[in-house]
This record gives C-alpha cells, sequence and structure tokens, in this order.
C-alpha cells in the first residue's frame, strides 16, 4: 500500500476548509437529506453526508414496508428495525456535526449522489 491510499475504506478525505464551513449542514443532512445539496450545493462533505441520508431514508422507507407487510414476525420486528434505523441516523447527525467523514454501517458504502 502506498502512503496516498486511505487505509479505513469507511472514511473519505475532504478539504478541511470544507468540512468546518459545512459542518451543520452535513449533521442536518440525516433530518433532511436534500438540504445540504440546496445550501452548499459545491460542498463535496455536503455532498457526502446527503448521499449517507439518502441511503438512510431508502433503508428505512423500504424496510418499514417489507416489514408492515410481513404478519406477525414482520411486525414484532418493525418497533427494533426502527431502533436500529434511529441509531444510524443518530451515528450519522454526531459524524456530521462533529466534522468525520464516516459511512453507515451495512450500507453505506452505496453512492447514489455524486
Amino acid at each position: 500500500m502506498t502512503e496516498n491510499q486511505n487505509i479505513n475504506p469507511t472514511v473519505e478525505t475532504f478539504d478541511p476548509a470544507d468540512i468546518e464551513k459545512n459542518k451543520t449542514m452535513a449533521g442536518l443532512a440525516y433530518i433532511l437529506f436534500f438540504l445540504p445539496l440546496i445550501v452548499c450545493p459545491d460542498s463535496a462533505y455536503g455532498r457526502f453526508h446527503a448521499n449517507q441520508g439518502l441511503l438512510l431514508l431508502i433503508v428505512s422507507v423500504v424496510g418499514t414496508t417489507v416489514l408492515s407487510i410481513i404478519p406477525i414476525i414482520g411486525w414484532l420486528l418493525l418497533p427494533f428495525y426502527g431502533l436500529a434505523i434511529l441509531i444510524f441516523a443518530i451515528m450519522g447527525l454526531v459524524n456530521g456535526f462533529q466534522g468525520k467523514p464516516k459511512r453507515l454501517p451495512l450500507f453505506g458504502k452505496y453512492t447514489i449522489l455524486k
């Protein structure tokens, strides 16, 4: 491995000035994923967290819909799934506000917004 390669593939590298300027919008991306795209459209850091927020929204809607359709077992798992989504959202909020470009576990490796 060379020195330029990122050892941890779950962490991206961004301009420190971009991170400092757009931390708030990046954190809020987990509540309204499109907010950084509107307020700071040129920020790579804001776009990164907007992508993570969009992935979280898609996973939560699809998972909730599937579990709602499955009788009994799905209904019993639904509160635990909601709790897991809440934990992921809190992790994203904290990382965004602290200026840490970490991907969400499990599904954060995908990129929808480029």
